[in-house]
């Protein structure tokens, strides 16, 4: 390119620049109002989000294409520091062309302090920065977490920065001894560790189906020969007073207790179990009133049944089976079949079908959330179980919710009790706070340092949290916006102002809701959408949903959560789900981060020195 064709495009990138500058003061300008409602003291992170925003309002990749071109800055990476960075290209090209006098708007922040901010907003809610990473980890904890302080410091000695306490599960007494069991790990480990209590927000489930009786199963476990390795365990404890089962038993069967009475090690227990086969329980070990007993094949042992007690092959007596948990059947669904949602709390059923299989009366179940029967409209889509099943509303007469199933697995799919539903097309108009959650609030405002708000969808759902922390004191609590449905997405910008007039604040990226609720294919480019914004409000993000989850429940990531974990160093935060592997997944993750550290900084490729580069 000639120089005078290269100062003639010099000029004529100019006044595009100009026209994106004019329009982010514009619109700090018109929503000056709301910028004064922000904390002061991030005002300026406010307006940067604005400048970022009226940006994003363009499509500037013709633009990016010419500056890249001339060895400028292609507004790649202006998140952090939006006005500072056309400035500095504005500036940078009036001079090369020689016609300088455009006024220079003062930024809010510049290339140096935007980043800072954000480091200063994710210290202030997530704690001091870990050794050797940036990124933090969440734990969500399991129930034993309230009764094992050992986990809880080999949580922390592994690199655990934050404790989630998910409100949804266990009570409040075991989110206390939680978060004492880490106070006390604290001072032996010689580090500090933030605690977050999720709310469990307005609950879209499906409801109870009809039981088909009581049962339980024990079975062995086989090799691959299907040869008995170790036999399958039962604690045999009296029905009228049972005693809690050893560890290391699973099986619990209440027996009469006059029977048990009469038992001994050696004798047998025979039954006809649910399924109509005659099995046999040896007695091994007798505790107090209660027996361990072993069987080396599968059984179904049916609530009410009867067992008869032998010895050396002799009569001694006979009692039955106390009750047992409920067992229901989950319901069969293929495409083009009707599933009935209803809006009583009936128990839901499977379809009724004739003898060549085709249904003379749909399947139905509960739907646990009355608002969707108020505003579902024909037309609209409805997926279950994290997207496994999906189907449209054909009618909804305010009571009954009539679906067309759409997707399924190739066989048809199962749908169970207690599994999430979506509704993505459907404007749910609901308070994000529930009765439970506000009462929940009132028990951990006491020792948490955040709060976690689930299903928000509006920027009115942040003030209630707020209006309802300051009532309980908690006013200095940090909040954390869980994303995890279409409206919340959708309203990020207004919920990311409002939620800045109470900081500190952080954003969660429920990834398996939200995937559901804006398709799977478009996740990836939603989550890089939340990242942009977040960092342009200089707000820390969580990266939640699924991590490293081979590792922490079978001890094995797949190749594809290797990748996920790297890409999570983007975020200030990586969440880590419960499991058996759970210190050994912090512990690999935390050497990921660590290591990832090196090489990436948001979108910023880092060069650092590779040896791999040395010939």
């Amino acid at each position: 390119m000639t120089l005078h064709a290269t100062h003639r495009m010099l000029e004529r990138l100019i006044p595009p620049l100009l026209s994106l500058r004019e329009g982010a003061l514009q619109l700090e300008n018109s929503l000056a109002a709301e910028l004064d409602e922000v904390e002061p003291a991030y005002r300026n992170s406010a307006r940067n989000l604005l400048h970022y925003l009226s940006v994003r309002q363009h499509d500037v990749r013709n633009l990016q294409r010419d500056l890249a071109s001339l060895g400028l800055s292609s507004l790649g990476v202006l998140e952090a520091h939006t006005l500072y960075t056309l400035n500095a290209v504005l500036s940078l090209l009036e001079q090369l062309t020689g016609k300088p006098g455009n006024p220079i708007p003062e930024p809010p922040v510049d290339f140096r302090t935007g980043p800072l901010l954000l480091r200063d907003h994710t210290r202030a809610l997530l704690g001091p920065d870990p050794v050797n990473r940036s990124v933090r980890i969440m734990v969500t904890m399991p129930s034993e977490a309230a009764r094992d302080p050992q986990l809880i410091q080999n949580l922390l000695t592994a690199g655990m920065d934050v404790m989630r306490i998910n409100c949804a599960h266990d009570s409040p007494d075991d989110w206390k001894a939680m978060v004492d069991n880490l106070r006390r790990a604290e001072r032996v480990v010689g580090r500090t560790c933030k605690v977050q209590a999720d709310l469990g927000g307005p609950k879209l489930r499906t409801g109870p189906i009809m039981a088909l009786g009581q049962m339980r199963r024990t079975r062995p476990q086989r090799d691959a020969l299907g040869r008995t390795v170790t036999p399958g365990q039962l604690w045999l404890t009296p029905t009228e007073n049972p005693q809690p089962a050893p560890d290391e038993v699973e099986s619990v069967l209440p027996i009469s207790q006059e029977l048990l009475a009469l038992s001994r090690v050696g004798d047998e227990l025979r039954m006809q179990d649910s399924r109509d086969r005659h099995r046999r329980l040896s007695i091994i070990l007798a505790i107090g009133d209660s027996r361990v007993a072993q069987i080396d094949r599968t059984v179904y042992a049916p609530g009410g049944g009867l067992v008869q007690l032998y010895r050396d092959e002799e009569f001694i007596g006979e009692g039955t089976i106390g009750p047992l948990p409920e067992v229901s059947a989950p319901l069969n669904l293929f495409p083009g079949e009707t599933l009935i949602l209803t809006r009583a709390d009936e128990p839901g059923h499977d379809a009724e079908r004739d003898d060549a299989g085709q249904v003379i009366t749909p399947a139905q179940i509960h739907c646990t959330l009355e608002t969707a029967f108020d505003h579902a409209k024909a037309g609209e889509s409805v997926w279950f179980d994290d997207g496994k099943i999906g189907g449209i509303v054909k009618a909804n007469d305010g009571e009954r919710i009539t679906v067309q199933i759409t997707h399924t697995g190739p066989s048809g799919a199962k749908l169970r009790a207690e599994k999430g539903i979506n509704f993505p097309d459907t404007e749910l108009r609901m308070s994000a706070l529930t009765d439970k959650d506000i009462a929940d609030l009132a028990h951990v405002v006491k020792y948490v340092d955040m709060v976690a708000l689930s299903f928000l969808r509006n920027a009115e759902d942040v003030l209630i949290l707020e209006d309802h922390l300051h009532r309980l004191g908690g006013g200095h609590l940090g909040i954390v916006l869980k994303i995890e449905n279409r409206q919340a997405f959708e309203n990020l910008p207004r919920i990311l102002l409002a939620s800045l007039r109470s900081p500190p604040v952080g954003v969660m990226v429920a990834r398996g809701d939200l995937a559901v609720e804006m398709g799977f294919d478009r996740l990836s480019e939603v989550q890089e959408e939340i990242l942009w914004l977040c960092e342009a409000a200089h707000v820390p993000v969580i990266w939640a949903t699924q991590m490293l989850e081979g590792l922490v429940k079978r001890g094995s990531p797949s190749r594809a959560e290797i990748t996920d974990a790297a890409m999570s160093s983007r975020a200030e935060c990586a969440m880590l789900n419960k499991g058996p592997y759970i210190v050994e997944t912090v512990n690999f993750l935390s050497g990921i981060l660590a290591r990832m550290d090196t090489h990436q900084y948001k979108r910023k490729v880092m060069l650092r020195k590779l040896h791999v580069s040395e010939l």
